[in-house]
């Protein structure tokens, strides 16, 4: 094993001698325009993979605003809506107020956890299958090989001079992007209004400016990304490859390529005179393939690369080339750093999900999850918020009674009309008075609030001058409780007096 061990170091010492020997031999500017890539279709596992995945979100992306969800006659249908002029989102049966914005918080908590968690355990899976720039690239990209043809026929067709069927080809090419783009920016905004409605109003011309306005530069963004930046949105936008770094070890599993077995790599002839056409030489035959299919145009036996978004693709393509010259698979696979070392040693391959990292993401991941789950479950259907007037502080009525002013806002999230009763506590003596109706005193006044809606009311707190004497300010506490039903809500405010 000593001896094999020394054979394999002094080849990578030559393999990178000679590579380094070229790259002097080829020197390329600071500055160079973008080299265009012309990704080659291929067939394999993770392109199945991948279709599969682009099929689901895109399904859920364009259907998800047409489902409906019955809420009630006072409230939307629409399973999931952002309501901005109803100041409110809907989720099936998950209704968020502005207030709750902390529910928000919570779920982009979770998603940035979870996907820490997801690239500790297996690298950039997001990046290669589910980040929306890589959907709607695959699907571009779909488009365009169905109109001008795979890789060699796009290559050909970039250099020739334009001519009649270059320009249908584009014509026809760019048509189609603008329709995706089209469908695209229209689903988004079907999200923040009834959908049909929306929908109908749209290609009817009564939508509003605003619609038109979002849907054309959401129609844009997504033209101009997946159809003509592509691979430089990964590249030098987004600025997740900077640091998912700090997610991977060497335990993580990644796109790698086993140098220890592909090098030295060389082409295979079609005939062979030696007893053995692998003796001396490594698996790989140095048919770029690999780098023929790979969306970002990267060559994945450079080892790892910020280019590399994970999506397996040179995998299906090496696979089918081992096949082919009679080469066991996996020369390209996804694995761990830690087992390529192991498999150079030839020890055997191990699987180590659970580590420090990891556990910590989990366990982050829970915690955050418990919160909401219980912070969802106690939620009230009422609340209560209590603005004390500052304009004046206190009026001393005729009778020496100190009286102060409130603004009520009673949040009735059912949706159903109530009738809440308000007490205060805390002054003896006190008496409430809705404005307006000054001369009817009461310990207890019940106020209505509308389905689904806050209601206000400016109310005022009269006590005693007893009662306050030679304090300034004073505790007291709102109690609303439904005339029928559950659910209850205070508020703790001061009552101001001139004290001493």
């Amino acid at each position: 094993m000593d001896g094999g061990d020394t054979k394999l170091r002094e080849r990578d010492v030559a393999v990178e001698d000679a590579r380094s020997v070229a790259a002097q031999k080829k020197e390329l500017p600071l500055y160079v325009s973008r080299i265009k890539v012309h990704p080659k279709d291929v067939k394999g596992l993770f392109r199945r993979l991948k279709w599969a995945v682009l099929a689901f979100c895109l399904t859920i992306y364009y259907v998800a605003p047409f489902l409906r969800w019955d809420r009630g006659p006072t409230a939307p249908d629409q399973a999931i809506l952002i309501d901005m002029p109803g100041r409110k989102a809907y989720f099936f049966m998950i209704e968020i107020w502005p207030q709750e914005v902390y529910f928000l918080t919570g779920l982009l908590i979770l998603a940035a956890i979870g996907l820490f968690l997801v690239t500790s355990l297996f690298g950039r899976l997001w990046c290669g299958y589910a980040c929306p720039q890589t959907v709607w690239t695959d699907l571009f990209m779909w488009v365009e090989r169905k109109i001008e043809g795979d890789r060699n026929a796009r290559i050909k067709l970039d250099a020739a001079p334009y001519s009649v069927d270059k320009i249908a080809k584009r014509a026809a090419k760019h048509a189609a992007w603008l329709a995706i783009a089209l469908a695209t920016g229209g689903a988004w905004v079907l999200y923040f209004a009834d959908a049909p409605t929306t929908l109908r109003e749209f290609f009817a011309g009564e939508a509003s400016f605003t619609q038109y306005l979002f849907v054309g530069i959401f129609t844009a963004t997504t033209y101009t990304l997946a159809g003509w930046a592509r691979e430089q949105v990964c590249t030098y936008m987004c600025p997740w490859p900077r640091f998912q770094s700090a997610m991977l070890d060497d335990e993580s599993y990644v796109v790698t390529y086993e140098k220890w077995r592909g090098e030295p790599r060389g082409k295979l002839a079609k005939t062979q005179i030696d007893a053995d056409p692998w003796a001396g030489r490594g698996d790989c035959v140095d048919c770029n393939s690999c780098v023929a299919v790979c969306p970002t145009g990267i060559d994945i036996r450079d080892g790892q690369q910020l280019e590399c978004i994970g999506c397996g693709l040179c995998i299906d393509a090496c696979d089918a080339v081992m096949d082919k010259v009679g080469r066991p698979r996996g020369l390209i696979r996804f694995d761990t750093l830690a087992n390529q070392t192991c498999r150079a040693e030839g020890k055997p391959a191990h699987h180590k999900f659970i580590r420090p990292r990891t556990m910590i993401y989990a366990g982050v991941l829970v915690l955050v999850s418990a919160v909401m789950l219980v912070a969802l479950m106690l939620r009230t259907t009422v609340e209560l918020n209590v603005l004390r007037d500052r304009a004046p502080l206190f009026v001393t009525l005729s009778d020496g009674q100190i009286r102060n002013a409130y603004t009520i806002h009673i949040l009735n999230k059912t949706h159903e009309s109530r009738d809440f009763a308000l007490a205060v506590s805390g002054l003896a003596g006190a008496t409430l008075a809705v404005a307006g109706a000054e001369a009817a005193p009461a310990t207890r006044i019940v106020l209505a609030a509308k389905p689904d809606a806050v209601a206000s009311y400016r109310v005022f707190v009269t006590v005693p001058a007893a009662t306050v004497a030679g304090r300034a300010s004073s505790s007291v506490r709102f109690d609303l409780t439904p005339t029928a039903g559950t659910g209850a809500a205070r508020y703790d405010s001061v009552f101001l007096a001139p004290g001493k």
